[in-house]
């Protein structure tokens, strides 16, 4: 490790996890007074051999606007402060003992990527699906299968948040509309036989309560082949809706926009995509083993913004549900871990252990930290008040083993055959050039066996 102006070994930090929580987090280190003196060196360690997690795994393909994001990410990365490690898997490959013979202080940026759990029964139906793993299918995610079943002709998807629309567009685009992005030929060719002409989206109270965010709630109106329909009965609002309008400028926005949908005639576009709100799942219905249907109980406001069952239920017939009502961290291995709130206990980012106190030089940052809303932006807050901590913590006990070479030689000793940011570079020109002759900015690969071999080519 290299010395700073005092003569002091420079900090050493590993951060699980390189996706936006954990670059920001890496940034926010090198901004810091202490990259001038005695200095920083970072290294961040990815179970996948790509980096940037959820921007490449997580975002939809054809939001183009969001994948931008990389390029700003990508420029942390250069950094010559810091080292990428691909294909690592924490608490497979390395655990904390290990991170602790390399490392003054360690930062966990893992994200969240499994579902929280819908409640209802049928859920282990054949057709009704989590919106994490629909969402790694079709960003290509190396870990899920490179098939996905489309044979459903009618579609429900619960939930009411951006993830929900995702699905929902997705599911409701044709294949051709979304050749033009970055999907692989895997996911293209799914799309092609998907079979969908109607998506139904269902959340359990108002236009006022729904946590679409304006411009994505809009963009489902922009594919020539999705007719956005929402009916009349659905537009309500009671003195907690029309407060949170008052309150909020988005949530105006997103109420005006559904508004304006009810009230103008359906047109004859060939994919029907329905947002139904005040509809509760209660039970996903099925036949054979295979889903069938949807009942849902009708909800109404009680004043406040909340809703309340009317008694009345409403039999929806969909062959595929999927289910959007949030996402989970996983449990990290020899950390604190609430289940409830799928979060690792912390203040302000000091992890804690079961009796309050800090846990020494170990820190979470991102949706492991907080739980995973707000959008991607909002990490950056996270990163800056979880290294603040870290810097405030200063100086810690010092890693046993702080050499640059110790990781590399550590990894390799255990065959583990991880990815550097040089392998990176290397996959992502290959995959540019695959886009090329189709005037496609990429086509990601998804074999992870594959990347290896591309990224690791000249190694």
């Amino acid at each position: 490790m290299t010395e700073g102006q005092s003569g002091a070994r420079a900090l050493s930090v590993a951060i699980v996890g390189a996706g936006p929580a954990g670059i920001y987090a890496a940034d926010a280190l090198m901004k810091s007074e202490a990259a001038a003196d005695p200095g920083v060196s970072i290294d961040l360690f990815e179970r996948v051999p790509a980096p940037f997690g959820l921007i490449r795994y997580g975002v939809a393909p054809d939001h183009p606007r969001i994948k931008a994001i990389v390029k700003a990410l990508q420029k942390v990365l250069d950094r010559p402060q810091v080292r990428f490690f691909g294909n690592v898997e924490y608490g497979t490959d390395l655990i904390l003992d290990d991170l602790r013979r390399f490392y003054d202080a360690v930062i966990f940026a893992t994200g969240a990527d499994t579902d929280r759990p819908l409640d209802i029964p049928g859920n282990d139906l054949q057709g009704s699906f989590g919106a994490a793993d629909f969402v790694s299918w079709y960003d290509g995610h190396p870990d899920v299968p490179r098939t996905w079943p489309l044979e459903a002709e009618s579609v429900a998807v619960i939930g009411v948040g951006n993830v929900a629309l995702d699905i929902a567009r997705i599911l409701a685009k044709t294949a051709d509309e979304l050749l033009p992005t970055e999907i692989p030929a895997n996911v293209y060719a799914g799309l092609k036989d998907n079979k969908a002409l109607e998506v139904h989206v269902f959340g359990r109270r108002g236009p006022a309560q729904a946590k679409f965010t304006p411009l994505e709630l809009r963009e489902l109106d922009h594919s020539p082949n999705i007719e956005v329909i929402v009916a009349h009965d659905d537009i309500d609002f009671d003195e907690g809706s029309t407060r949170a309008r008052s309150d909020s400028k988005q949530v105006d926005m997103v109420a005006n926009t559904l508004q304006g949908w009810a009230d103008r005639d359906v047109g004859d576009r060939t994919h029907k995509l329905f947002l139904h709100f005040f509809e509760s799942p209660t039970e996903i219905l099925g036949a054979e083993g295979k889903v069938v249907g949807l009942r849902t109980e009708r909800m109404k406001l009680d004043g406040t913004g909340n809703g309340k069952g009317t008694g009345k239920y409403n039999l929806w017939n969909v062959q595929a549900v999927y289910r959007a009502v949030g996402y989970l961290s996983r449990n990290i291995d020899a950390l604190p871990y609430d289940a409830r709130s799928g979060t690792i206990p912390n203040k302000a980012g000091r992890v804690l252990a079961e009796d309050g106190t800090p846990i020494p030089a170990t820190y979470v940052t991102g949706w492991i930290k907080r739980g995973p809303v707000g959008l991607i932006g909002h990490t950056k807050g996270d990163a800056s008040e979880t290294v603040a901590c870290l810097l405030e913590d200063m100086p810690f006990s010092g890693a046993h083993e702080p050499s640059e070479s110790a990781v590399p030689a550590f990894l390799e000793a255990r065959n583990i055959a991880y990815t550097t940011w040089d392998d990176w570079y290397r996959l992502d020109a290959l995959e540019r050039r695959l886009g090329e002759p189709a005037g496609r900015e990429r086509i990601k690969v998804v074999d992870r066996e594959e990347m290896l071999n591309i990224a690791r080519a000249q190694a």
